[in-house]
């Protein structure tokens, strides 16, 4: 059997940059539609979507990430200007609007033949990969001349994104009185998966190396530390969820003698409303009850760092046989998803997919749990 192909060497040539987020509501009216996109081919009880809905009208249907989004695109398109990189930079969305059919149909019109595509996820899972590369398949089905879109690489060991959330997370330390700081444990957080999803893909392990990396740049590579998980209020379905919640994470810190907490959520480039309502309200209300002190690191939003690590991303793909910076153990991720990344864990067969081989004709059975 032939091995696939990982990665690309050749010098691409790019018209455009494509942003692709998750995209959140900004209205009280937009959130059910919303909900209905996101929930799409789920078979969650009407109830359970009701008390999702609940959670946005909290902040009156408003998240946060597409502001951040277009600070990002923003910021993208300042440092491409300052490179000489004459790329205009567009934004689509899986699940709000600008969506993604309606980008693609306006790339198609504006005459761009092809695309880098930087996904705002930073580590492989289903919903944080295939699941995107899905979508920009569906996406450009029914036009005439759809632009080709190569998706660029995971981020989640690149130096420019270490280098911006162990900046985060130092400026969240410097919060906590100098004579506690250095005992204060950090919880790192991402969004929680089903446990079947997450064992089909690298989420975990890529989850474990970056931690490792921004706790080595802080200088406290055996501090206390943990990879903790969050949003599992998404739960739908019998099938169990990854933990820790980052609740029951920190009363265990309290615990073991802790008086501050650092929450860092590692997980997320930019807030979306499951970072402010979970961490900012709920853990902090927890942490409250507990009596235990938290700060909140930022996320990496348009942190310099961040932003040229997505240009960085770019060049790489334009450039023949380039260097791919990594830090750690694992090397780079791929350019080209393999035949078996990140399935949904869900039975029958997968959706093309754009940027990776095709499916295999059934999926091998998963690891054992580790």
């Amino acid at each position: 059997m032939t091995a696939e192909r990982l990665f690309d060497d050749g010098a691409n040539r790019y018209d455009a940059l494509l942003v692709v987020s998750f995209g959140g509501p900004e209205g009280p009216e937009d959130v059910m539609p919303f909900l209905d996109n996101v929930l799409e081919g789920l078979r969650l009880p009407e109830a359970a979507k009701r008390a999702v809905a609940r959670r946005y009208e909290r902040f009156g249907g408003v998240s946060p990430i597409n502001a951040h989004t277009r600070a990002l695109v923003a910021a993208l398109e300042d440092a491409l200007a300052r490179a000489g990189l004459a790329l205009p930079v567009y934004c689509g969305n899986r699940n709000w609007h600008p969506l993604l059919p309606d980008t693609l149909r306006k790339m198609e019109t504006d005459g761009i033949e092809r695309a880098a595509a930087f996904v705002t996820s930073t580590f492989g899972s289903y919903n944080g990969c295939r699941k995107y590369r899905e979508d920009l398949h569906a996406a450009a089905r029914g036009l005439e001349r759809p632009p080709q879109i190569d998706k660029l690489r995971y981020g989640y060991n690149h130096p420019g994104f270490i280098a911006a959330f162990t900046e985060r997370v130092r400026d969240a330390l410097a919060k906590i009185p100098a004579k506690r700081r250095d005992d204060a444990p950090i919880l790192f957080t991402a969004h929680s998966l089903p446990e079947a999803a997450a064992r089909r893909a690298p989420y975990v392990e890529q989850l474990r190396e970056a931690c490792a990396l921004v706790a080595a740049g802080l200088g406290r590579p055996g501090s206390r530390r943990r990879l903790v998980f969050q949003s599992r209020n998404a739960r739908y379905g019998p099938d169990d969820w990854l933990g820790p919640d980052v609740r029951d994470a920190l009363a265990e810190e309290k615990s073991n003698g802790a008086t501050d907490v650092v929450l860092a959520p590692i997980g997320f480039v930019c807030d979306h409303l499951e970072v402010v309502l979970d961490l900012d309200v709920e853990a902090k209300e927890r942490a409250d009850e507990l009596g235990i002190g938290m700060v909140r690191a930022a996320t990496v939003g348009t942190h310099p760092e961040f932003v040229g690590m997505v240009l960085d991303l770019v060049r790489e793909r334009m450039t023949a046989d380039p260097v791919r910076a990594a830090l750690g153990s694992r090397g780079p991720s791929h350019d080209l998803c393999p035949s078996d990344c990140c399935p949904s864990g869900r039975p029958g067969p997968g959706k093309p997919a754009i940027g990776g081989h095709p499916l295999p004709p059934a999926w091998p059975d998963p690891p054992p749990d580790r």
